[in-house]
């Protein structure tokens, strides 16, 4: 597997990069897991328009789908030959929906759903190209999803936005690499069911006997030098911060 990180800010883009959007790459086969703020952009660095086999949306916060409106725009009105064929997109339940309204005056109603195959989350596991795919609700507001992808030996694990939760140890279990959010600071913010901090991400890391973690998510307000200390603090793996465009052979 490729891992290509796209955006890993949270919240909002920060100067270096557009929130949460991870390409993710095997058998020629090309995955993006969630499209946040100024993700569809960056994407064109790594890989054509039109070259997605499929996308993953871990929950239907803005920072997370938004940008799979401009997609829509990209797909649909295809300057020459009309609109593509529709490629898978799991989410959430409604995420068709959400993403119309978000949208606004689409031509038609189901005018999405002719470029976009959506598919409703549900915890379990299936199969996604080369991928094998394991999926479990996190601790989230709203529906939140972990993503466990498994290929040829090999395992990425991906928390999505989540505080503290049994469902992300058992996604992150024996992963060779864990993309983890610590939107938090230790110490400052405390709210139950929303976000890790940086010694959460690393207790984690630890208790799922990952093999490498990588904190993403940090909003532009937080100190990410912090929260890399506090992942070490907990976590005696190799632990680096997410960077746009960084690239991770598994």
């Amino acid at each position: 597997m490729k891992l290509t990180v796209v955006g890993c800010s949270g919240s909002f883009p920060s100067a270096d990069s557009a929130c949460s959007s991870y390409l993710v790459e095997a058998d020629g086969f090309r995955l993006l897991i969630d499209m946040g703020n100024g993700a569809l952009g960056e994407l064109q660095r790594h890989c054509g328009l039109y070259d997605l086999d499929a996308v993953v949306l871990s929950h239907l916060h803005a920072d997370h789908c938004i940008d799979m409106c401009g997609y829509f725009v990209a797909r649909y009105y295809r300057h020459d030959g009309g609109p593509v064929a529709a490629i898978p997109v799991y989410g959430p339940a409604g995420t068709e929906q959400r993403l119309s309204i978000a949208y606004g005056d689409v031509p038609d109603e189901k005018c999405m759903s002719e470029v976009f195959d959506f598919r409703t989350l549900r915890p379990g596991s299936f199969r996604l190209g080369p991928f094998g795919v394991t999926t479990d609700r996190v601790s989230h507001p709203v529906e939140a999803y972990g993503f466990r992808l498994e290929c040829q030996g090999r395992t990425l694990a991906y928390s999505g936005d989540t505080g503290p939760c049994e469902e992300l140890r058992g996604l992150a279990a024996g992963a060779d690499l864990f993309l983890c959010e610590s939107s938090f600071t230790y110490g400052k913010e405390d709210i139950p069911g929303l976000h890790l901090n940086g010694r959460e991400a690393g207790q984690t890391a630890t208790r799922a006997d990952a093999g490498r973690l990588v904190l993403t998510h940090i909003p532009p307000w937080t100190n990410a030098g912090v929260s890399l200390r506090d992942a070490r603090s907990a976590y005696d793996g190799p632990v680096e911060l997410a960077k746009a465009g960084a690239v991770y052979e598994l």
